[in-house]
């Protein structure tokens, strides 16, 4: 392959890429400047970067290449997974200016892997939302329609790795924020297991063991091998999640056994969904049927109020939490200046809560996953929209608005990715579906540990019904 224009880049997926480097048939170098020359081109449309480190990434591809992924470019999200001496914002004007002095653990794993690090992609502020809009950083855009959200919170990921700047990218959820940007930027987008990945600098779970740590991909086994790369227990692990049989690679290259899926078309809180959405998990359904699995319309006994007042007041004590912590870093009080409005909002609720109700909100938890996991002594999946809507206008469910009005938005939007994270299941989000030129994502839930089955199932979807070469017209 001589040289390498953006043609020839975006064939390539990580694993694509890091072999070609390895066969000699491109350099580290030719790749990550395919990946600069990209971005350049397109971020001021979608607005996807927050830090350029193309200067840290160039010297790292001219120095000898390592690891699995050796020479692939990577973004980090800018949220909690720190690299040495770059300023990470988490979205928020309070944190404007903190600069990180060691890599986390996730980054280290990141860099062992091969991974080259050229960028941080936008959050919205401590990804509270499910769109990537901040005061501070302003609007990341949908390539597919640059009217529309990206998803969040890992939405400056998947406007990357959609536009054709990357390949794959870093994400993190705590509530969706890996399947939500998946589901509307076109991507595939696992969020592992409970314990399964390194979770953040200082920590080893985020919001009481809600978040998760992997990736945005286009294709099924980029986001295996990174997995593989990157996943066990991290020194001070409350827990691990269970271990895999093999690679998720071999489980990503070969097709499951017949699996009994449940259909669940509404979610556990009383919100309407769209006919869109309906109809691409409907549709999704069959294809799974065709490749001989059992699909049957059954959901789980999940008491969907309890477990919103939970994830309120979960999210809501970990935020004030936050900045408490960096108020007295400052050595000033945090106002309205250093917060958008939903979140002061959030850090208020956060603030007037008692350890009684935080304990409240993991028993809610704590029986949500009693539930799913008998539910899923049946079926073996759980199949569902990802989202009650296609992907929304811009604006809609951004952080800088009342809270009220930011929670009855959030919830129409989004009722169905959070039950993931309160039970540690992990889930998937596949692109199989489009509507109206949008993405409309689906999602399936394993039981916990039992990623290789969703890796075994996307597989089968993949080849029976390819995207990866599905580009919007950027």
């Amino acid at each position: 392959m001589p040289g390498l224009n953006f043609e020839d880049y975006v064939k390539q997926d990580a694993m694509g890429l890091a072999d070609l480097i390895r066969r000699k048939q491109v350099s580290a170098v030719e790749v990550i400047e395919a990946a600069i020359a990209r971005a350049e081109a397109v971020n001021p449309k979608i607005n996807a970067i927050v830090e350029r480190l193309y200067d840290q990434a160039r010297a790292h591809a001219g120095s000898g290449q390592s690891g699995p992924m050796a020479g692939a470019p990577w973004a980090v999200k800018d949220l909690g997974h720190e690299i040495a001496g770059v300023r990470i914002t988490s979205g928020s004007r309070g944190f404007k200016d903190y600069v990180a002095k060691a890599d986390s653990e996730s980054v280290r794993r990141m860099r062992a892997a091969g991974l080259n690090i050229f960028a941080t992609s936008t959050s919205p502020e401590f990804g509270l939302t499910v769109t990537t809009e901040s005061t501070l950083h302003g609007q990341t855009k949908n390539p597919w329609d640059l009217t529309r959200i990206a998803g969040g919170s890992s939405g400056g990921a998947a406007a990357l790795v959609a536009a054709g700047v990357l390949p794959a990218a870093h994400a993190t959820d705590g509530g969706g924020s890996i399947r939500v940007p998946g589901a509307c930027c076109g991507l595939f987008a696992l969020k592992p297991s409970r314990g399964r990945t390194p979770v953040a600098v200082g920590r080893t779970e985020g919001w009481n063991g809600l978040g998760a740590s992997h990736a945005l991909t286009r294709s099924v086994r980029d986001s295996a091998a990174i997995l593989d790369a990157t996943h066990g227990p991290e020194l001070g692990s409350r827990y691990v999640a269970p271990p895999p049989k093999g690679t998720f690679l071999e489980a990503a290259s070969r097709a499951p056994s017949r699996l009994r899926i449940a259909l669940q078309l509404a979610p556990a809180t009383d919100v309407a969904v769209d006919p869109a959405c309906i109809d691409a998990a409907r549709e999704v359904a069959k294809l799974c049927e065709s490749l001989g699995h059992i699909v049957e319309e059954a959901a789980p006994d999940i008491d969907g109020a309890a477990l919103g007042r939970a994830m309120m007041i979960n999210t809501s004590t970990h935020t004030a939490a936050a900045f408490a912590a960096r108020a007295e870093a400052l050595g000033r009080d945090m106002g309205p200046d250093d917060m958008e409005e939903a979140t002061a909002g959030f850090v208020a609720i956060g603030r007037a809560a008692t350890a009684m109700d935080l304990a409240a909100a993991d028993q809610a938890f704590m029986t949500a996953a009693i539930s799913m996991a008998k539910f899923q002594e049946t079926y073996d999946l759980v199949l569902t929209p990802v989202l009650a809507k296609p992907p929304l206008e811009l604006g809609t469910i951004a952080l800088s608005q009342p809270l009220q009005a930011y929670g009855a938005a959030f919830t129409a939007f989004c009722p169905f990715t959070a039950l993931a994270n309160q039970t540690g299941q992990p889930a998937m989000s596949v692109p199989l579906v489009w509507a109206d030129g949008l993405p409309i994502g689906v999602q399936f839930a394993a039981r916990i540990g039992e990623e290789e089955t969703l890796f075994s199932l996307a597989h089968q979807l993949e080849q029976a019904r390819p995207w990866f070469d599905r580009r919007p017209p950027l």
